[in-house]
Parts: C-alpha cells; sequence; structure tokens
C-alpha cells in the first residue's frame, strides 16, 4: 500500500444529516420530536489525533471552517470522527469516515490538493 508523508492540512467545513445518539435521546428535555446533538470533530491520522474542531451547540448540521495542519510520516489513513460532546462520562460516537492517502493521492496529482464532500 502507497504510504503519504508530507504536510497535510485539512479544513473542515460542516456535517449535514447527523443522528441523534442513545444519550442524547435518553437525556433529552423533550422526549418527543427532533433531537438536536453537540457535534464536534476529530481528525486522526493513523489513529493518533492532529486535531479537534470546537464544539457546536444544538444543531444537527454544525458549520466549523476550521483548519489543522500536521507533518505525516508513513501516513495510510485519515479519519474524521464526528462526536456528542456529553457533559459527563465519555462523549458519544456519532459517525465517521476513514480516508486512504493512497486513494487520495490517486485521484490528484502530486502537486494538487484534494477537494471533496
Amino acid at each position: 500500500a502507497m504510504k503519504f508523508s508530507g504536510y497535510l492540512k485539512v479544513r473542515i467545513g460542516e456535517a449535514v444529516g447527523l443522528q441523534p445518539t442513545r444519550w442524547s435521546l435518553r437525556h433529552s428535555l423533550f422526549r418527543k420530536g427532533y433531537q438536536l446533538l453537540d457535534p464536534y470533530v476529530t481528525v486522526s491520522v493513523d489513529q493518533v489525533r492532529v486535531g479537534q474542531t470546537s464544539t457546536k451547540q444544538k444543531t444537527n448540521k454544525p458549520t466549523y471552517n476550521e483548519e489543522f495542519s500536521a507533518t505525516v510520516t508513513e501516513g495510510q489513513q485519515l479519519e474524521l470522527s464526528v462526536f456528542h460532546d456529553t457533559p459527563i462520562g465519555y462523549d458519544d460516537f456519532v459517525a465517521n469516515c476513514t480516508l486512504h492517502f493512497q486513494d487520495l493521492l490517486r485521484s490528484t496529482g502530486t502537486g494538487d490538493s484534494f477537494e471533496g464532500w
């Protein structure tokens, strides 16, 4: 598998269509209706966290426009994960996606940037 070594810059724009978690449903004051999250996004390279957005309050379509940079050595994959910020205990996992550097490099030239999602 192709590995990436170099400078990585990731901009987190927005998330859409986030679904409520069991915790948010259980602890909601509003038993009926749509549940809103307090979401944030983590950016990891090969399971090492290199960035985390701020938490947006009460929204299932947060806008961040936050940028993270990291120097990567032989990186294999980039993972973006969304969590619901809970007041106590561990934060709730909402969603994630994994992007392989090999696929990103294949779809662009070496000097290009990749824009997607």
